[in-house]
């Protein structure tokens, strides 16, 4: 596939917005790619790393290996997201810590398009595809309202999950930076990144490198043998993720860190007319419809051939 600069630049930008839905727990980075129009380029790419790529770097040089690994649209894409992902991890904890509600609201937008953008390329509804979708939004939504575990700092502990939240930031709907929260890794993994504590970073991107490479082949299987009832399912997993993303929470719990900084553990999803406090409804549904048209112009670029 012959590429301009400006097709890679693009690509990058989808990289930076990768990387900033990732950062933010509940948002996946897989509805970006998904609906900016890289996502099966993205897992084919993937899953092609093997032996026999490995094979044509020994006999066939660099760059023989570099076209098969489809290696700029991968430098491209992973510039953008690493970027994003580590400038926009602090931005993110400050906004979640200080403007909750405007900050879902963007995204409540955003993922309320993406279900549309995605669905409708489904190209076949029946039985099967209704039963998928409905047992993706299930998933989807059991996994919003499960409560987080303690924080857990051992290297086992670290690799495994970060083989679990990146099959996690994957798929769309379903948020990598949310199950880090759920089993307890969130805080330290943003913590490594912050002291750049190189050591658990490594780890952490052992597991991931190890998680993607193996889950990659089972999406890509999917896709070819199973695609509308996998649209289905992937549709259905941003659907149930709605609860997660929505803006107006009622905290249950509290988690309360080593230096006192308290931060929500438990929520339940109310009406902005019961919410306690500044509600924000003007700005909130502004910022919705923001992230909303931000999907349409995703969509737009990602209608182009790339």
């Amino acid at each position: 596939m012959q590429r301009r600069f400006s097709d890679y630049l693009i690509i990058t930008f989808k990289g930076l917005a990768m990387g900033a839905a990732d950062a933010v727990p509940g948002v996946s980075g897989g509805t970006i790619a998904f609906i900016s129009g890289i996502y099966e380029e993205l897992i084919s790419t993937i899953s092609n790393v093997n032996a026999s790529l490995f094979k044509t770097l020994f006999s066939k040089g660099f760059k023989a290996f570099w076209a098969q690994l489809n290696g700029n649209f991968i430098l491209a894409l992973l510039t953008g997201i690493i970027i994003s992902f580590v400038t926009f991890m602090k931005l993110a904890n400050y906004l979640l810590l200080y403007y909750p509600i405007l900050i879902w609201s963007f995204f409540f937008g955003l993922i309320l398009a993406s279900i549309y953008f995605v669905g409708k390329q489904i190209t076949k509804w029946n039985a099967a595809t209704i039963i998928a979708l409905i047992i993706g939004a299930s998933v989807a939504f059991y996994i919003s309202k499960m409560p987080s575990l303690g924080t857990n700092d051992s290297s086992l502990f670290l690799f495994f999950a970060g083989a679990l939240a990146i099959c996690a930031m994957i798929l769309p709907g379903i948020s990598g930076s949310f199950i880090l929260i759920i089993i307890g890794a969130y805080k330290t993994l943003s913590d490594a990144i912050r002291d750049i504590d190189i050591k658990k970073i490594i780890i952490f991107g052992t597991g991931a490198v190890i998680g993607l490479l193996s889950f990659s082949h089972v999406l890509k299987w999917l896709f070819k043998h199973y695609h509308n009832v996998t649209l289905a399912v992937l549709t259905g997993f941003i659907f149930g993720s709605l609860n997660k993303v929505w803006p107006w929470k009622n905290t249950l719990t509290w988690h309360t860190s080593s230096k006192g900084i308290k931060t929500p553990l438990l929520q339940e999803s109310i009406s902005p007319f019961n919410f306690e406090g500044n509600n924000y409804v003007l700005l909130a549904v502004g910022l919705m419809i923001l992230g909303f048209l931000t999907i349409f112009i995703l969509e737009k670029l990602g209608s182009k051939k790339q």
